[in-house]
């Protein structure tokens, strides 16, 4: 069984896309699209744009969407998964890939995700860091015994977790871990604590555009970051990516259930090869594979 995984926020890099825009004309017509949509000139941001310009959370969602959403577009009938997933801003090419969501839809949702959560990090100092080499439940009770706003945001694969919330709190997590044994505590070059309670103004905002849009059945069925499992009843899948913003990706439990549930080989939609690492680290043997036409600016 196939299983089509698209990556999140961090895989973007200048000129991604630009191969399809010039090999297809089906890509030129979605990227024209998207441009439309959105209101400004994204495609010129993505193919000439400095690494700063695509680091903006208003810029990097949407153009990671676009990417893994295109490309999967292009693939035509090579494209036939079994099962989807992404890593969370995947999660929305995901459900575009497989019918949840109409690709005008999807980028609207993912610019509104974007700019509600640039919004609710402006309010207070946040981050997160990445933690290495401890087990998740050390690293979920150090957590829950630090004053203020510190969670596990991110379940990446077997002994690395993300932590997320207020800036001291997660400092201070992190010198506790670094004493409990982790091998490495690094606060991460990001705008805020996404995927923590500090979220939850944006998660208001992107309830009130999710309750307005279309979700249809899909083709195949989609493994949700907050529950991990196999969903394709459209109001699940709609609650389920609401709570997804103040939630953990449970990315390594995806993983794992999708193996369990008789994935043979994952093929990752989108830029660079993040996804296919960490099912390295679940099972060394596994096989992973990138779509096809593109290459990645590595």
């Amino acid at each position: 069984m196939k299983a089509y995984v698209f990556p999140g926020q961090g895989a973007q890099f200048t000129g991604m896309g630009k191969d399809l825009y010039e090999n297809s004309s089906l890509a030129k017509e979605m990227f024209a699209k998207a441009n439309e949509v959105l209101g400004f000139d994204i495609v010129k941001i993505m193919f000439e744009g400095t690494d700063e310009e695509l680091k903006q959370t208003k810029v990097t969602q949407p153009a990671i969407f676009l990417h893994s959403t295109i490309l999967a577009a292009c693939l035509g009938d090579a494209f036939q998964p079994d099962m989807v997933a992404g890593h969370s801003l995947g999660e929305f090419s995901a459900l575009v890939a497989n019918g949840t969501l109409s690709f005008e839809d999807g980028l609207r949702l993912v610019y509104q995700r974007a700019l509600a959560m640039q919004k609710a990090c402006e309010k207070e100092p946040s981050t997160m860091a990445a933690i290495l080499g401890l087990e998740d439940e050390i690293v979920e009770k150090i957590c829950s015994e630090i004053d203020g706003v510190v969670v596990a945001a991110n379940y990446n694969c077997p002994g690395q977790l993300v932590i997320s919330g207020a800036v001291n709190a997660v400092e201070t997590a992190c010198e506790k871990l670094t004493e409990a044994g982790a091998k490495r505590a690094m606060i991460l070059q990001v705008g805020g604590a996404f995927h923590s309670p500090l979220m939850e103004p944006a998660r208001e905002e992107l309830a009130a555009a999710i309750d307005q849009t279309i979700f249809s059945t899909p083709s195949c069925p989609v493994y949700q970051n907050v529950t991990a499992s196999a969903v394709t009843n459209p109001e699940e899948i709609k609650k389920n990516l609401i709570s997804q913003l103040t939630a953990p990706v449970r990315w390594t439990q995806t993983m794992n259930q999708m193996i369990a549930d008789g994935a043979s080989e994952v093929i990752e939609v989108g830029p660079g090869k993040v996804l296919q690492g960490l099912f390295k680290k679940v099972d060394r043997a596994f096989p992973c594979s990138s779509a096809g036409i593109e290459t990645n600016a590595e």
